[in-house]
């Protein structure tokens, strides 16, 4: 089992930044792949924000938020960031880390095994 603890979300205005962390124990693996996913209110979908793979260090972000946000693991700390920058009102969400012991970034959240508890962003314009 591995266990995910998000924090770092809360309150930030248009244009404004947050770091989020995610760190993770039990049987996490510095192999696992790491991701970042939201949901905003009103029902919708979980979405995808990034991932991050240690082995080549690869990562992939929606496009809905590339070149503002970046995500970073540190694994001496077990440890993933998702860096927010230029943050606008729809991103606006609750922001999950998830883990798998997989070689794909997976962007559908159903790839998954282990999500934190999620932490919530909002973002006032």
């Amino acid at each position: 089992q591995v266990q995910l603890v998000e924090s770092g979300g809360g309150l930030a205005q248009a244009g404004g930044s947050l770091r989020l962390s995610c760190a993770a124990s039990g049987r996490a693996s510095s192999n696992y792949i790491m991701g970042w996913f939201r949901q905003a209110p009103a029902g919708k979908e979980r979405e995808f924000v990034a991932g991050i793979r240690q082995t080549y260090i690869t990562t992939k972000y929606a496009d809905s938020v590339k070149g503002r946000f970046t995500i970073s693991r540190d694994n001496a700390k077990n440890t993933v960031y998702l860096q927010m920058n230029s943050l606008k009102p729809e991103d606006t969400a609750v922001y999950y880390c998830a883990s798998d012991p997989s070689s794909v970034i997976w962007t559908g959240s159903s790839h998954y095994n282990y999500w934190g508890q999620g932490t919530q962003v909002i973002v006032s314009s």
